[in-house]
C-alpha cells in the first residue's frame, strides 16, 4: 500500500517526494493509469462523504494517475476544510483520510485597555460557528497589531490561540500586549531659510508632544500621516509663491531609549516668484479675449500661488458657460522669468473635448440621500463635462462633514463622447451628545448639554439643542437649519430660545421668549444676506423698589427709577436684515482676510415695540513678520431708536465689546439709585487692535502672547426723568490697554487678558482680569 499525505504542521506545497517514489515503484501500472474500483472517505465527521469526494475529483471506474492522485491532494487541501489529508493506494482503491479543521465556538480578545473590543472585533475576518483556518487567524492577528501601529504603539504584539472543546470546537483567542506610545518628542527642518521651525510645525497634521500628550493623538508616529505632512508643506510653500519647493526626504530616528522618535524634514524652498505680465488670447474663432481679461481678479506684483490661477480659470470657464460657450477650455500658459523672479502668465480660451455628463452614480451614503450629495454638483446628466467642475465638486462633498472618505472619479461611458461620474462615500457619525462645565467672569460657573445632528435624517439638516445653566442664568436653544432649501443655495433656519438671567444687575431678573425664522443666500462672490423676522417676549421682573427709612433720613429707594419704570414685559414684532462682505472665504491670499457685517431690525409690525436698530462692523486680519504675528483690527458701532416709547434696559447695549470693564461696567449709570444701576445705551462704539505672538515657549505646549488696545464708549439714553439728574448720558470715551495669554487646549482656545484702563469714569466698574473661549470677528 501506497499513500499521499499531509501531517499536521506540512508546508501548503504538495505531496511528498517519498509518496510519489512509493507510487511509481510499488504500483507502476498507476503511473500509466488504472482503474479504480472504489473510494473510501474516512475520518469526516462534519463534512459527508460526498463532498470530500466532490473536492478530490476521483471518479470510480475511471483511470488514474500517480498525477491525478497528486492533484486531488492539492484540490483538498486547498480547499482550507482539512488539518490532515492522506490519499492511501490499496490495490485498485482510493483510502482518502482526512482530519477536519474545527469549528469556531466563540471568539475573543484579551489584554486590551486601550482600543475597545468593539473597534478590533470590526478587523477580524475570522467567524464563529465557521472553519477555524490558521491562515486567516495571523492575517488578524496583523490586522489587530497594525490596528495599534496606527495608534502609535508600535511595539504592540497580536498572538492568535485556539483553545480545544468539545465536539471537534475550540475557542479562538487574540492575546494582546498593546506597549506604550511612541511619541514624537521633536519635529524638526533643515533646508528652511524663509520660516521658522515654529512656524512650519503649525502646519503639519502630526505634532510634538507637549503638555496634553494623553489626550492628543497627533503626537503619536504613524507612516501615513508622514505622506499627508508632506503634502501640507508643499501646499504651504507652493500657496506662496516658492513654486520650486520640494520636500527631500523625511527621517524618523529612534531615540536612544528607543521610546520616542525624532523626525527631521528635508526641504528645498527655491525661490519666491510673483506674477509678471497678465494676458488673455484666444484660439477660438470669433471668440473676443477682452471680456474674460476684465473679469480676472488676479494682478501684477502679487505672489504666486496655485489658487489665484485655479480661481482665475473658474471664472473665464464660468463667464464662457454664462455666454452659452460649452466646451470653453482655458489654459494658463506660463513663462517663467528666473532674473526677476516673474511668471508670466497667457490665458488662452481653447476648444475643449465634445463630452458630456452620461450619469453620476453614488454609492456608499446608506444615510446620506443622494440629493444631498448631487447638489454639489454643478452638472447634471447630459451636461458638458468638465473636469475642474468635478474637482470642485468633490473638495464640496468633502467639506460636508458627513463622510470619512469621499472618492469622485470619471470613467468612460457607454459611448466615446460620454463619461460616468462615480461617487464612493463613506459614511461617518455626524450627531452627537455633550456635556460641559464652563466658568464666565460675570455669571460663574454652570453646566451645559448639547444635543446635535449635523445630518438629520439624512437630508443634510441641522438640528440642534442646547441647554445652558449657571448660578444666575440659564439658557434654552432649539435649532434647525436647511442648507440647501427647496434645492437651491439658500439656508433656512428656525431659532426658538428661551433666556432667564439677572446679568444686568443683581436687583433685576429678565425672561426672554423668541422665535427666529431666516433665509440667507448669496448676493454677490463674496457677500451674503440674511432676511429673518424675530417674534419674543422680553419681561424684566422682580426690580428693587426699595423701602422706605423709619428715620426720616433718606431711603432705600433699590434700583434706578428708569428701570422701576420699564419693568414688565413687552411683545416685540421685527423684521431684519444682515449683510455681510466676507473675503475670508475666498482663500486666495493665505494671510489676509476682510469683513463687513452690517445689521438692520424694524420692530413694530404689532407687538409693543416700535424702533430701528442699527449695527455695523469692520474687521481685519493680517500676519506678517514671516507669519509669525497676527495683527487684527475691527471697529464696531450701533445705535437704536425708539419711533414710539423708549427703549429699556433689556434692549440697549452694554460694554461687552471693549475689554477691561464688566459687561455693564460702562455707559450710563443712575448715582442716585442705591443698587447705582448700569443702564445701557442707545449707541456704542468700539475700536480693537490687537496684535498675538509666540512667547518662546515650545510650540507644542499651546501658548502665545498678545497685546491689544481698546477704545469706546456707550451713551445715549430716551428718558432720564426721576433721577434727580445724576444720570450722565453723554459720550465718554474710554481707553485700555492690555495683554493676553492664549492657550490652546483640548477642551478649546482659551485667552486670559489682563488689562488696565487709562481712560475712564469714577463710577466704571473696571475688571483687570479676564477669562474668556477665544473666537474671532
Amino acid at each position: 500500500m501506497t499513500g499521499f499525505g499531509r501531517k499536521r504542521g506540512w508546508i501548503f506545497a504538495g505531496v511528498s517526494a517519498a509518496a510519489l517514489i512509493g507510487v511509481m515503484c510499488t504500483a507502476p501500472a498507476t503511473a500509466q493509469g488504472v482503474n479504480l474500483s472504489g473510494v473510501e472517505v474516512r475520518g469526516n465527521q462534519r463534512i459527508d462523504s460526498a463532498t470530500v469526494l466532490t473536492y478530490a475529483g476521483l471518479t470510480p471506474g475511471q483511470p488514474v494517475s500517480a498525477g491525478e492522485l497528486n492533484a486531488a491532494y492539492q484540490r483538498m487541501v486547498g480547499s482550507g476544510l482539512f488539518e490532515d489529508v492522506d490519499l492511501d493506494v490499496s490495490g485498485s482503491r482510493v483510502i482518502i483520510t482526512v482530519d477536519e479543521y474545527p469549528t469556531i465556538n466563540q471568539i475573543s480578545i484579551e489584554g486590551n485597555r486601550r482600543i475597545n473590543d468593539e473597534a478590533l472585533q470590526e478587523l477580524i475576518n475570522s467567524q464563529p460557528r465557521r472553519v477555524y483556518s490558521p491562515t486567516t487567524a495571523e492575517n488578524d492577528a496583523r490586522e489587530l497589531t497594525n490596528a495599534y501601529r496606527q495608534a502609535g504603539r508600535l511595539e504592540a504584539v497580536v498572538v492568535p490561540k485556539i483553545i480545544p472543546r468539545s465536539q471537534n470546537r475550540v475557542d479562538l483567542v487574540f492575546e494582546v500586549s498593546e506597549s506604550r506610545v511612541v511619541e514624537i518628542e521633536r519635529i524638526g527642518f533643515v533646508g528652511n531659510r524663509s520660516y521658522s521651525d515654529r512656524r512650519l510645525r503649525q502646519v503639519l497634521e502630526t505634532k510634538q508632544a507637549g503638555l496634553f500628550r494623553a489626550l492628543i493623538r497627533s503626537d503619536t508616529f504613524i507612516e501615513d500621516r508622514i505622506q499627508f505632512d508632506r503634502q501640507l508643506l508643499t501646499d504651504f510653500y507652493r500657496s506662496r509663491g516658492f513654486v520650486d519647493f520640494e520636500v527631500l526626504s523625511v527621517a524618523p530616528e529612534f531615540s536612544r531609549e528607543r521610546n520616542a522618535f525624532f523626525l527631521t524634514f528635508n526641504v528645498q524652498e527655491g525661490q519666491r516668484y510673483h506674477i509678471g505680465n497678465i494676458s488673455v488670447s484666444s484660439e477660438v474663432p470669433g471668440l473676443d479675449p477682452t471680456a474674460y481679461r476684465n473679469i480676472l481678479r488676479i494682478k501684477a506684483g502679487q505672489t504666486y500661488s496655485p489658487a489665484r490661477i485655479e480661481d482665475s480659470v473658474s471664472r473665464m470657464e464660468r463667464k464662457a458657460l454664462q455666454d452659452g460657450l460649452d466646451f470653453i477650455r482655458v489654459d494658463p500658459r506660463v513663462t517663467r522669468n528666473d532674473r526677476n523672479q516673474q511668471l508670466d502668465f497667457n490665458f488662452v480660451l481653447t476648444r475643449g473635448e465634445r463630452i458630456f455628463v452620461e450619469r453620476i452614480d453614488i454609492e456608499g451614503n446608506a444615510t446620506t440621500q443622494d440629493r444631498v450629495i448631487r447638489r454639489q454638483f454643478d452638472v447634471v446628466e447630459g451636461d458638458p463635462f468638465n473636469p475642474r467642475e468635478i474637482r470642485e465638486s468633490a473638495e464640496r462633498i468633502r467639506a460636508l462633514g458627513y463622510f470619512s472618505d469621499a472618492q469622485v472619479d470619471a470613467r468612460e461611458g457607454t459611448q466615446p463622447d460620454r463619461v460616468i461620474v462615480d461617487v464612493d462615500v463613506e459614511e461617518q457619525p455626524t450627531g452627537s451628545l455633550t456635556f460641559g462645565v464652563n466658568y464666565s467672569v460675570d455669571d460663574g460657573p454652570g453646566l451645559a448639554i448639547g444635543l446635535s445632528e449635523r445630518n438629520f435624517l439624512g437630508r443634510g439638516q441641522l438640528l440642534n439643542l442646547s441647554i445652558a445653566a449657571g448660578v444666575d442664568n440659564a439658557d434654552t436653544a432649539l435649532t434647525f437649519s436647511d442648507p440647501a432649501l427647496l434645492g437651491r443655495d439658500l439656508r433656512g433656519t428656525v431659532d426658538l430660545y428661551y433666556r432667564t438671567s439677572n446679568n444686568f444687575s443683581s436687583d433685576f431678573d429678565t425672561r426672554e421668549l423668541g422665535l427666529v425664522p431666516s433665509l440667507e443666500f448669496p448676493i454677490s462672490e463674496n457677500g451674503r444676506l440674511e432676511l429673518r423676522y424675530r417674534l419674543s417676549q422680553d419681561e424684566i421682573k422682580d426690580v428693587d423698589f426699595g423701602y422706605p427709612d423709619d428715620s426720616n433720613d433718606i431711603g432705600d429707594n433699590g434700583s434706578s427709577a428708569i428701570i422701576q419704570r420699564e419693568e414688565g414685559d413687552r411683545i416685540t414684532s421685527a423684521v431684519g436684515y444682515t449683510y455681510t462682505y466676507d473675503t475670508r472665504r475666498v482663500g486666495l491670499d493665505p494671510n489676509t482676510g476682510f469683513q463687513f457685517r452690517f445689521s438692520q431690525d424694524f420692530a413694530g409690525l404689532g407687538g409693543d415695540n416700535k424702533y430701528v436698530k442699527t449695527t455695523a462692523l469692520l474687521g481685519a486680519e493680517t500676519k506678517v513678520w514671516n507669519e509669525e504675528i497676527g495683527l487684527t483690527a475691527q471697529l464696531q458701532g450701533g445705535s437704536l431708536n425708539f419711533i414710539d416709547g423708549n427703549s429699556r434696559v433689556i434692549d440697549r447695549f452694554r460694554a461687552g465689546n471693549i475689554r477691561g470693564f464688566s459687561r455693564n461696567g460702562i455707559g450710563p449709570r443712575d448715582l442716585t439709585a442705591t443698587n447705582e444701576d448700569a443702564l445701557g445705551g442707545n449707541y456704542m462704539a468700539a475700536l480693537s487692535l490687537e496684535a498675538d505672538f509666540p512667547i518662546g515657549l515650545p510650540e507644542e505646549y499651546g501658548f502665545r502672547g498678545g497685546v491689544f488696545f481698546d477704545a469706546g464708549s456707550v451713551w445715549g439714553l430716551d428718558d432720564t426723568a426721576g433721577t434727580g439728574g445724576e444720570v450722565d448720558d453723554s459720550f465718554h470715551l474710554r481707553t485700555v490697554v492690555g495683554a493676553s495669554l492664549f492657550w490652546t487646549t483640548p477642551i478649546g482656545p482659551l485667552r486670559f487678558d489682563f488689562t488696565k484702563a487709562l481712560d475712564k469714569e469714577d463710577y466704571d466698574d473696571e475688571r483687570t482680569f479676564d477669562l474668556t473661549v477665544s473666537t474671532r470677528f
